[in-house]
C-alpha cells in the first residue's frame, strides 16, 4: 500500500490521502455536513462502501441522498433492513434476493406456510425502525464458497444455497448489521441510522427465479427515506398517482377497453381513443413527411424464416407467440414480434445505389409478443402493440448526421407534447458478457461511437449504463419525467451494423463497389399503447386541446335552444373543431358538470340571448366563464390556443 495516494474529486480538484482512506474520511476532510450524508462513494465509476478503503490513486465521487446511486445504495440496505425485521417477527423466514428498484426494494422470503397481509405491515414497520435507531453499521466480509455454504447449510436456506452455486470461490462476500448476515456483494450505507422512515408497500407472489416451474415465495415491496417528510410526500404523490391511474381514466373517458374473449392485453381502442390515438399519428407522420421519411405498411405476421435471419427467433423465440402452422407441411409463420426484419426485405426489393441512402422507411406497425399474465398492466404492458417504426438505410459516413436528426425529431415530439424534463441513456455492450450480442467488435465500436458523439453535439444530458444494449446494436433511450416526477423509457434510437449483414443488404458505391448499408432503428414514441398511457397520466386526462378527443361540448340551456345549438355545431364542425351537442333533458349545471368531468376543453353555452344575437357564451375548464362571442371570435380564440403549441387543427 502506498504511502500517499491521489484522489480526483468531481470538480477536477486532487488531494493527496494517506493510503487506505475511506470515503467517510474524504468526506469529514471536506465538511462536516457532507460526511453526515455519505451514503456511498463511487471510486473510479465503481460504487462501494464509503466505510471501505481506497488503496490507490482514484477518482471518486461521494455518494448522497440525492445521487441515483446514493439512493439505490439507501434502499439495498433497507432491504436487509427489512429481512432483518422480517427474521426477528417470523422465525425460520428463509429468504430469496432483495434487490433495490426504482422506488423503494423488495424481498422475496418464504414463509413456509405463514400468513402475510397488509393488516403485519404496521408491526414490520415498527420493528425496522426499532432496528433503524440502533445504529447498526454494515459490516463487510469476504468469505470462501465452503464457509458461506455451511453457514447456510446449517440455517437451512435453500435459496441461498442455490445462488452460491453460481458463484466463484473469492468472489462472495457476507454483509451483517446487527443479528443479520446476507450473502451479497454490497455496497451498503454506513448504518442503519440513516433510515428514519419506512413503508411497506404492497406483497405479491413471485417464484423462485421467475420460473412457473419453481415455488411460490412471497415478495414484500417496501421504501424508506431518511425523513418523515419524504416519506409523507411521496404517499401523497401515490394518491395523486391514483387519480391519474391510465386504467380508471380510460375507462371514465371511454378511450380504451380490455375483453377476456379478445385476450389479456389486447386493447380495444374506443372512438375516442382512436381519435386520439390517430390524431398523435397524424401529428408524426407530417413531422416524417417534412424529415424525408417514406411510408410502409407489412404484414401481421412473417414466415418464421425470417425471424430466424434476424436473430429474433434466436433470441426472443420463447417470448412470442408459437408459430402458425398451415397446411402446407413444414410451412411455419409467426404473429410479427418486430418491424424491423420485413424493413430489410423492402429495402431489397431493388438494386440501391449510394445516391439513394439515406432511405427512410417508417411504418405504425402492430407486433405482437407472449408477456406472461402477471406482467401485463392496462397499455403500459401488452401483447399487442403498434410501434412508430422506422428504419434508416445508410452509408457509415452518413449515420451520426442521420443519427441526430433522429434527436431532432425526439426533442420536436417531447417538446409538442409537454415532456420538457427528460435525460438520454446511452445504452452499450457489456464488455464482461459480449455473447449476449451479434456482431463483430469493430461495429460495435463504431456504433457506440457515433452515438456518444452525436448525444453531446446535441448537448443532451445522458448517463451511460453498460449491458443495457439491445442484442443487435447499441441505443439511446430517452427517459422522461412526467408531472408527478416518475421516470418513463419512451423514444429510443438503436445504430446496427448486424442486421444488414445478417439480410446481405448491399448499396452499389461511387467506385461501383459492394458496401453493406448502416441501419438507423428510430421511435419516438416507441409503443403507442404505453405513450398514451403515459401521456394519459401525465395530463391527468387534460390533453392538450389539439389532441383532445372532444374540443367542445354545445350546451343548450332547454330543448327550445337544441336547433340553435346544432347550427352552432356544425359551423364548428365544418372548420375541423370536434365535440357534440347534449341534447340530454337536464339542468346546465349538471351538463357543464358532466363535461367538466369529462374534461372537455371548452362549453360552449346557447341560450335566448345567445340565439339571438348570434353568439356563444364560451366557458374553459378549469378557467370559468369566458363571456359571450360570436362563433368567429371563437373560432379565433379556439385556433390561437392551438397554433400555441405549434399544431395545425
Amino acid at each position: 500500500m502506498s504511502d500517499q495516494i491521489r484522489i480526483t474529486l468531481p470538480d477536477g480538484s486532487v488531494r493527496e490521502y494517506p493510503g487506505g482512506v475511506t470515503g467517510l474520511e474524504i468526506a469529514a476532510g471536506i465538511s462536516e455536513g457532507l460526511a453526515r450524508n455519505v451514503l456511498a462513494a463511487s471510486v473510479n465509476g465503481t460504487v462501494q462502501d464509503a466505510t471501505r478503503p481506497i488503496t490507490t490513486d482514484a477518482t471518486v465521487k461521494l455518494l448522497t441522498w440525492n445521487d441515483p446511486e446514493g439512493k439505490a445504495t439507501f434502499w439495498h440496505s433497507s432491504a436487509h433492513l427489512l429481512a432483518e425485521a422480517l427474521e426477528e417477527l417470523y422465525p425460520g423466514i428463509q429468504f430469496g434476493i432483495g434487490p433495490p428498484i426504482e422506488n423503494g426494494f423488495y424481498y422475496d422470503v418464504d414463509l413456509n406456510g405463514r400468513h402475510f397481509s397488509q393488516e403485519d405491515f404496521k408491526k414490520v414497520e415498527d420493528k425496522m425502525l426499532e432496528l433503524a435507531r440502533k445504529k447498526q453499521e454494515f459490516v463487510r466480509k469476504p468469505i470462501s464458497k465452503a464457509e458461506a455454504v455451511d453457514y447456510f447449510e446449517k440455517k437451512g436456506d435453500p435459496y441461498k444455497l442455490d445462488l452460491l452455486e453460481r458463484l466463484d470461490d473469492g468472489t462472495i462476500t457476507f454483509y451483517t448489521q446487527g443479528n443479520f448476515t446476507d450473502l451479497c456483494r454490497g455496497p451498503h450505507i454506513p448504518n442503519t441510522g440513516f433510515i428514519k422512515a419506512a413503508k411497506v408497500m404492497n406483497v405479491a407472489g413471485a417464484y423462485w427465479r421467475g420460473d412457473e416451474k419453481n415455488k411460490m415465495l412471497t415478495r414484500v415491496y417496501a421504501i424508506t427515506f431518511p425523513k418523515q417528510k419524504e416519506l409523507d410526500e411521496y404517499l401523497h404523490l401515490l394518491e395523486e398517482a391514483k387519480k391519474r391511474d391510465h386504467r380508471k381514466l380510460g375507462r371514465e373517458l371511454e378511450l380504451f377497453a380490455f375483453s377476456e374473449k379478445v385476450g389479456q392485453g389486447l386493447p380495444l381502442w374506443l372512438p375516442k381513443g382512436t381519435m386520439l390515438r390517430e390524431r398523435l399519428e397524424n401529428f408524426l407522420r407530417r413531422a416524417q413527411v417534412r424529415a424525408g421519411y417514406s411510408p410502409v405498411v407489412t404484414p401481421h405476421i412473417g414466415g418464421k424464416s425470417l425471424y430466424v435471419t434476424s436473430g429474433h427467433w434466436e433470441k426472443y423465440g420463447k417470448d412470442s407467440f408459437k408459430p402458425i402452422l398451415t397446411p402446407e407441411e413444414g410451412e411455419e409463420f409467426l404473429l410479427k414480434p418486430m418491424n424491423c426484419p420485413h424493413h430489410c426485405e423492402i429495402y431489397k426489393t431493388k438494386p440501391r445505389s449510394y445516391r439513394d441512402l439515406p432511405l427512410r422507411l417508417a411504418e405504425f406497425g402492430t407486433v405482437y409478443r407472449y408477456e406472461q399474465s402477471g406482467e401485463l398492466h392496462g397499455l403500459t404492458r401488452v401483447r399487442g402493440f403498434t410501434q412508430d417504426d422506422a428504419h434508416i438505410f445508410c452509408r457509415p459516413d452518413q449515420v451520426k448526421e442521420e443519427f441526430m436528426k433522429v434527436i431532432d425529431l425526439v426533442l420536436y415530439v417531447f417538446r409538442s407534447l409537454g415532456f420538457e424534463d427528460f435525460s438520454a441513456q446511452i445504452s452499450l455492450r457489456d464488455p464482461e458478457n459480449r455473447e449476449k450480442y451479434i456482431g463483430s467488435d469493430d461495429a460495435w465500436a463504431k456504433a457506440e461511437d457515433a452515438i456518444v458523439e452525436a448525444a453531446a453535439e446535441k448537448g443532451l444530458r445522458t448517463v451511460t449504463e453498460l449491458g443495457e444494449a439491445a442484442f443487435y446494436g447499441p441505443k439511446l433511450d430517452f427517459m422522461v419525467r412526467d408531472a408527478l416526477g416518475r421516470k418513463w423509457q419512451l423514444g429510443t434510437i438503436q445504430v446496427d451494423y448486424n442486421l444488414p449483414d445478417r439480410f446481405e443488404l448491399e448499396y452499389t458505391g461511387s467506385d461501383n463497389q459492394k458496401y453493406r448499408p448502416v441501419m438507423i432503428h428510430r421511435a419516438p414514441f416507441g409503443s403507442l399503447e404505453r405513450f398514451i398511457a403515459i401521456l394519459i397520466e401525465n395530463t391527468g386526462g387534460n390533453f392538450p386541446l389539439w389532441l383532445s378527443p372532444d374540443q367542445i361540448a354545445v350546451l343548450p340551456i332547454s330543448e327550445k335552444y337544441e336547433t340553435y345549438a346544432n347550427d352552432v355545431f356544425l359551423a364548428l364542425q365544418e372548420r375541423d373543431v370536434r365535440g357534440y351537442v347534449d341534447h340530454r333533458d337536464e339542468k346546465i349545471g349538471r351538463k357543464i358538470r358532466d363535461a367538466e368531468i369529462s374534461k372537455v376543453p371548452f362549453m360552449l353555452i346557447v341560450g335566448e340571448k345567445e340565439q339571438a344575437e348570434g353568439h356563444v357564451a364560451v366557458r374553459r375548464k378549469g378557467e370559468g366563464d369566458l363571456g359571450s362571442m360570436s362563433i368567429d371570435d371563437f373560432v379565433e380564440l379556439f385556433r390561437a390556443e392551438v397554433s400555441q403549441v405549434g399544431q395545425a387543427v
